[in-house]
């Protein structure tokens, strides 16, 4: 049998790269992503552009990503661009174009498939690959079909990539990041003590800031002190279950199968807006992106070929925090208008008083089309007509509901 060889593959600041293909004369500045259409950059008649920096920015967006450049100044993901324009406010700002991050995650996945077809997909800049019985890649425990694999996505993407290699999905996920850009990181079982103990015990996916930091007030930092400590004791500490997988992760222990598909448990469309948005004084605004969320979602279900049950709404106000609402329906559904029907029955039960940041709305208890399909095999319903956000009344549809006690 065998040996495993599991690679972790990680695009190298995927949305910044894939900016600085299309923008080329910003190769080697600190460029963050994360405006609106607002920062789109602007040719000017001698055929240069025109960029906006960090120090013109007012608002309350986040960055999505950087160049490293602008991570070397302290800028990075999650960051507020206000934030970071005190740490880089001469970093170019670009808006974020996800129509062309989905294109070039397409190329370099299909790109990976023509040479190792196993993969996980855990996103729209990351992989898992078994590489396990692809030719050739156990006389050098990966090495050249993982070098292999990064030059074919270069010649698809023109995009640098970075590989982990190593019996298992958590060890390699924790290898792709050891070696950025353009890394390519192999490692045994038997370099565990010296490659990852050393290593913080937060680089272990899993290990997120709340328990980092209750880890540490029992003065374990690294991966190592993790491995070290009484089973007993991390499972009193962070209960059976939780307790039990940080001792096998710190001991690189993971039997997980790369799995190359698997089915949603939802889908969902959201918006984070420009400015804070209220019910009342911005309800026409709010009420139809609310319904075109609505209906780009019943869009998405009909070409992903699902219904339905329960549908969701998300919401995040101006003081950051998130409410959610729920409403199981009698039927499944891909219909726009039922959704949003339902969306606006779980905003009833929300106090809008506060403004907002984000909307979003959900559908989940999903099942496939086919299994709706009855015994005399009628087809599937037809999905609801798009519809411009402009025009929400000519197919019936409320605007925003009125917030309670209105």
């Amino acid at each position: 049998m065998s040996a495993r060889l599991i690679a972790h593959l990680d695009m190298d600041a995927f949305y910044a790269s894939v900016e600085l293909l299309r923008y080329p004369d910003l190769r080697g500045l600190p460029v963050v992503i994360g405006g609106g259409r607002a920062h789109a950059p602007v040719l000017l008649a001698d055929g240069t552009r025109r960029y906006a920096r960090l120090r013109d920015y007012t608002g309350r967006g986040v960055i999505t990503t950087a160049t490293y450049e602008a991570r070397a100044l302290g800028a990075h993901s999650g960051m507020g661009v206000m934030k970071a324009a005190l740490l880089a406010p001469d970093a170019v700002l670009l808006p974020i174009d996800f129509d062309e991050y989905r294109k070039y995650s397409r190329l370099f996945k299909a790109a990976v498939r023509s040479l190792a077809p196993l993969v996980e997909d855990r996103g729209i800049d990351e992989i898992y690959i078994d590489l396990s019985d692809v030719p050739g890649a156990q006389a050098d425990g990966g090495r050249a079909v993982a070098q292999a694999l990064k030059n074919a996505v270069r010649d698809a993407t023109g995009l640098s990539c970075s590989i982990g290699v190593t019996p298992n999905k958590l060890l390699s996920k924790i290898c792709s990041d050891l070696d950025k850009p353009d890394g390519l990181t192999l490692l045994a079982a038997d370099d565990i003590p010296v490659r990852i103990w050393p290593l913080p015990a937060k680089k272990i996916n899993g290990i997120g800031p709340k328990a980092s930091e209750k880890l540490a007030g029992f003065g374990i930092h690294s991966v190592g002190e993790l491995a070290a400590a009484d089973p007993a004791f991390l499972l009193a500490q962070f209960g059976k279950s939780y307790g039990a997988w940080l001792h096998e992760a710190a001991h690189g222990r993971d039997d997980r199968p790369v799995v190359t598909y698997s089915e949603p448990k939802s889908i969902s469309r959201e918006t984070t807006f420009e400015r804070d948005l209220h019910a009342v004084r911005d309800r026409s605004t709010l009420g139809a992106i609310f319904t075109e969320l609505c209906v780009e979602l019943a869009g998405d279900l009909a070409r992903k070929g699902y219904a339905g049950k329960t549908i969701g709404i998300k919401l995040r106000f101006d003081d950051f925090k998130i409410v959610t609402r729920d409403l199981t329906l009698p039927a499944h559904t891909m219909d726009a208008r039922t959704i949003r029907k339902a969306a606006g029955e779980c905003l009833k039960r929300v106090d809008l008083g506060r403004r907002l940041r984000l909307l979003g709305v959900r559908a989940g208890t999903l099942a496939k089309l086919a299994d709706l399909v009855g015994p005399s095999h009628e087809p599937p319903p037809e999905p609801a007509p798009v519809f411009a956000r402009e025009e929400p009344a000519r197919y019936g549809l409320p605007l925003f509901d009125d917030p309670p006690g209105s």
